[in-house]
């Protein structure tokens, strides 16, 4: 079995006090782990996929929360905590889920992937939409349990409980 780790939205708009959508300590407090994540995926030569909200100025979910992660901007940018390479794959995506409308799920089955592991923000959007198409594709999937989180404690306990007993992924 092939495996990638999916760093999902580690974006400046979130993950930085001065974010548009500051998820708040929740987000920072992941951080440490992700980085061990990408560490151990890297030394075992398996793919690092970030996953980046990345917005037209006038896009529709806009009607849903404030403008953030446009395209170019620094919000839209990853964080510095984590080195990106040039064997890193980077995928924009303007909806929840990392699979609509990108070339994720072509990349992943070009590299024989067929197990994803997540992390990132924010565990009841992009998180579980991401696990969800994921699941539908056919892909086993493994949600790091302190390597995610929401602006919404509660949200994020849901997202995890449906993500285990509703879509069958490992909360590990």
């Amino acid at each position: 079995m092939s495996k990638a780790l999916l760093v999902i939205d580690m974006l400046n708009d979130f993950i930085d006090e001065r974010g548009k959508l500051f998820v708040g300590k929740a987000g920072k407090d992941i951080i440490p782990l992700i980085k061990e994540k990408i560490t151990e995926f890297r030394e075992k030569n398996l793919p690092i996929v970030f996953i980046c909200d990345n917005h037209e100025k006038e896009d529709k979910e806009f009607e849903m929360f404030p403008p953030h992660c446009i395209k170019d901007s620094w919000g839209s940018s990853i964080i510095e905590d984590f080195e990106v390479r040039e064997e890193d794959k980077i995928i924009k995506k303007r909806r929840y889920s990392a699979f609509y409308g990108t070339d994720l799920d072509l990349f992943l089955r070009e590299k024989g992937i067929n197990e994803l592991f997540l992390a990132g923000v924010c565990t009841n959007i992009c998180v579980l939409y991401t696990a969800k198409d994921a699941r539908e594709r056919g892909y086993s999937v493994k949600i790091f349990k302190e390597g995610v989180a929401s602006f919404n404690e509660e949200a994020h306990k849901f997202a995890l409980k449906e993500a285990g007993n509703t879509l069958g992924c490992e909360i590990i």
